[in-house]
């Protein structure tokens, strides 16, 4: 029998070796493709919003254990982020950190167009509000609840 808990088993991908790169490297593969298609301020906008609104549902709304066929028990209430146990992980920091560049890049490469940078900071507040401390199990407006 297997000693993991299904909650480890769940989140145990995102510490395994080459996930970051491999993170990276589909973003940077998204904004390529966007680049061929819109101009390059528009392109580092969508990329931003589209990472924001990905890891917000990916992290921070669905619950259970997607990846994982395992019997339901403590994680079904839970969601990916709030499987994580250590507070402050490498891991924790490195997704906080991520939409964090992006920002900065994206008000950068638009040269701090105003419609552009609003755009880009509301994606940044929906992909790092969720990931604050105060905020794990909590549920607004009881949306998600179960």
């Amino acid at each position: 029998m297997n000693c993991v808990s299904e909650s480890e088993a769940n989140v145990s991908w995102l510490n395994s070796k080459g996930i970051w790169i491999t993170y990276i490297l589909i973003i940077v593969f998204i904004h390529f493709t966007l680049l061929c298609i819109v101009s390059i301020p528009v392109a580092w906008t969508l990329t931003t919003v589209l990472h924001s609104i990905t890891s917000y549902l990916v992290l921070h709304y669905v619950k259970g254990t997607p990846f994982v066929e395992v019997e339901p028990g403590a994680s079904s209430r839970l969601t990916h982020w709030e499987q994580m146990d250590e507070k402050y992980s490498q891991t924790k920091k490195f997704l906080c950190a991520v939409p964090t560049v992006l920002f900065i890049l994206a008000s950068f490469y638009t040269s701090y167009n105003f419609y552009h940078f609003i755009w880009n900071f509301l994606a940044l507040l929906v992909a790092l509000i969720p990931k604050l401390p105060e905020l794990h199990r909590f549920r607004l407006w009881k949306i998600n609840k179960y």
